[in-house]
């Protein structure tokens, strides 16, 4: 049975990996035995975990890149297959929220901050269908494996304030269900694109909208963590074991479908 959630093998590529999601993304893909791929703007970061991770045993390597840059992207594929020859699997963990795009309590309902929700559109949706672009193409010539997408529960139900961020989610739902059957018609079941749906993690991005500088639960932290029936935020730890289902041969009959893993906020009504 271990052998079937296996990463063993496999060269798996992560956008974002440098963030708070991401960088528990890669120790858990390192710790199911695949060779992993960090790529992030700040290479510091980069090089400490890919460093932790070699040091460990593991093989790891950093790549400084943004996701919005075509030909970053693909001097990034050139490094990859030059140092390792293939690619197996991509996690589209880049994106998120930008205080441009979120809507304040009191702020004008009609005087939203265009370029804003634009740029935070833009960098949630682009930044997953450019890396899937440069580097989906070379897992179907290689063989096949695993596209995992980050989705999240705001598309699901209203949020206030994240608009921008919102419309990018509901945005890559559509786009991991289109994907995962259209290259299914051009490719059977080589090559597939599933998603997970986190719920609330506590990331450098909305620290400031949950919590106080005393760590204390802002009123929002406390209405999401009310309306949470484990009444908690989850430990980002706690993604690893649905994306390496979905990034391994136990997800094999598995494609165009989300992983919640939210604590039940997705389903709760609060009553």
């Amino acid at each position: 049975m271990s052998e079937l959630f296996s990463l063993k093998d496999k060269v798996i590529v992560v956008t974002g990996g440098t963030g708070v999601l991401g960088k528990s993304f890669v120790k858990g893909i390192a710790a199911a035995g695949g060779t992993v791929v960090i790529i992030g703007r700040d290479i510091n970061k980069a090089n400490t975990i890919a460093d932790e991770i070699n040091n460990n045993g593991g093989k790891a390597l950093p790549i400084s890149a943004d996701v919005l840059s075509e030909e970053k992207m693909v001097a990034a594929r050139t490094l990859i297959l030059s140092t390792f020859g293939k690619i197996d699997g991509l996690v589209n963990a880049a994106g998120g929220n930008i205080p441009e795009g979120v809507l304040q309590n009191g702020a004008d309902i009609f005087d939203l901050n265009i370029e804003g929700m634009k740029n935070a559109l833009v960098l949630n949706v682009w930044g997953t269908v450019i890396p899937t672009q440069i580097f989906g193409s070379v897992i179907a010539k290689n063989g096949g494996g695993s596209i995992v997408n980050i989705s999240s529960v705001s598309p699901k139900r209203a949020l206030t304030k994240v608009l921008g961020y919102s419309m990018g989610k509901a945005a890559i739902d559509a786009y991991n269900q289109w994907f995962a059957v259209e290259a299914a018609n051009r490719f059977g079941d080589t090559i597939r694109m599933n998603a997970l749906m986190p719920g609330f993690f506590l990331t450098e991005q909305n620290r400031t909208l949950l919590t106080n500088p005393d760590g204390s639960l802002t009123e929002r932290g406390n209405l999401i963590i009310q309306n949470t029936p484990f009444k908690r935020f989850g430990n980002p730890d706690e993604l690893i074991g649905a994306l390496v289902y979905l990034l391994s041969d136990a997800s094999k009959f598995v494609t165009g479908t989300q992983i919640g893993v939210d604590g039940g906020f997705s389903v709760f009504s609060g009553v």
